[in-house]
């Protein structure tokens, strides 16, 4: 039977961003990470749109991706490797009054926390961005540094380039849990290995890990559909990722654009089913960007393709830390489309809980499982 100090479960951006730090921290520690595909064509690293901001509305998340910028922006003298951060920040519009004051609470909380956000009243949004559409609009939220979008699958490679940790090309099946602690893990070969901990990053399968030991973890598969195009009346590359009221974003993908939304029915999926949903660029995105802004009034889809998001159903935020009772299984699940620009300061701190007995970077003790087991969310404030 092999051993390992560490198991993770899943090798794409959280699991090998783990093993990487796991490796800085505790060079002697053996770490096993175990991956069901190891080319990661499918991997919600791999098919993101791989962004990251600031404007949250808990603290947490804001010191999270104020680690995570940081972190990226050393990529090329940590690694040598540029990450090709673009920081063209965020913008959010609102147009309610309602969603006006979140973006005003959200403010606060961001300033106080040290993130470059500035408030843009209608006026001063036209004058910035004088192809929006502002009739209808009261307020906007601009992030002016440490926001924006990089290279996913860079940040990927360069953990597992840079990691001593071994990889194994495998699924795990099943766990061998006695004595309140995961023995051993058993692999559809039925290889058993048996872990010191075992660290769950399996993006959205991560219940299914859980649920071999027992755990009930609210978080499922839900599809999200990239679509790319191009702007017969083309716009700036420098602008920001801009979120619309109606939940439709876009931002500048080189010479053309990258736009989503967020689906009006948005069950949870197979997770085999990648089928993109081609109608919501028809119904809903094209139609929200043409109103926003004439010079998306004629575009053309270029690509498209859609991935999984790992969704947390209770409050769509990261469950990070130890189970309460299975002491050595170790969380690092439901990110909910927030994984990439979370894995640096996630995989720092969840190796710190192993290999230091405690969060030393950040504390991310409010993102633990006892909120799940007591059903209290940590909510975000949004405007859409």
């Amino acid at each position: 039977m092999k051993k390992a100090d560490v198991v993770i479960c899943g090798g794409a951006v959280i699991g090998s961003a783990i093993a990487w730090n796991l490796g800085q921290l505790a060079p002697a520690l053996s770490v096993i990470v175990v991956e069901r595909d190891p080319t990661f064509e499918l991997s919600s690293t791999a098919l993101s749109a791989s962004g990251i901001r600031q404007q949250f509305s808990n603290t947490i998340n804001v010191a999270i991706s104020q680690f995570g910028v940081d972190f990226i922006r050393g990529a090329k003298a940590r690694w040598g490797m540029d990450l090709n951060l673009r920081e063209q920040g965020y913008l959010y519009l609102a147009n309610t009054a309602e969603g006006s004051q979140t973006l005003r609470d959200n403010h606060a909380l961001q300033q106080a926390e040290g993130a470059d956000v500035s408030l843009l009243e209608p006026e001063a949004l036209a004058a910035r961005f004088p192809h929006l559409n502002v009739d209808d609009l009261k307020l906007a939220s601009l992030g002016l540094s440490g926001e924006g979008w990089f290279d996913s699958v860079g940040l990927m490679n360069g953990y597992q380039s840079n990691s001593t940790a071994r990889r194994i090309s495998g699924e795990i099946t099943s766990l061998r849990v006695s004595h309140g602690k995961i023995q051993a893990v058993v692999l559809a070969t039925g290889e058993e290995i048996a872990c010191g901990s075992l660290i769950n990053a399996a993006g959205p399968r991560a219940a299914g890990m859980a649920k071999m030991a027992g755990i009930d973890l609210p978080v499922e598969p839900r599809k999200r559909t990239n679509f790319t195009f191009d702007c017969a009346d083309p716009l700036a590359s420098d602008l920001p990722l801009m979120i619309d009221p109606s939940g439709v974003w876009a931002r500048p993908e080189g010479r053309h654009f990258l736009c989503g939304c967020s689906p009006a029915n948005d069950p949870a999926v197979d997770h085999n089913d990648f089928e993109p949903r081609h109608a919501e660029f028809e119904d809903i995105i094209w139609p929200a960007l043409a109103a926003r802004s004439p010079n998306f009034e004629a575009i053309k889809v270029q690509r498209f393709w859609a991935g999984h998001y790992a969704y947390n159903t209770l409050d769509q935020n990261a469950v990070t830390g130890s189970h309460p009772e299975i002491s050595n299984f170790i969380f690092a699940n439901g990110f909910s489309g927030h994984g990439l620009q979370q894995s640096p300061a996630i995989g720092r701190g969840i190796a710190e809980l192993v290999a230091l007995g405690a969060y030393k970077s950040l504390d991310l003790s409010p993102l633990g499982y006892e909120r799940i087991l007591n059903q209290n969310p940590l909510l975000e404030r949004c405007v859409i």
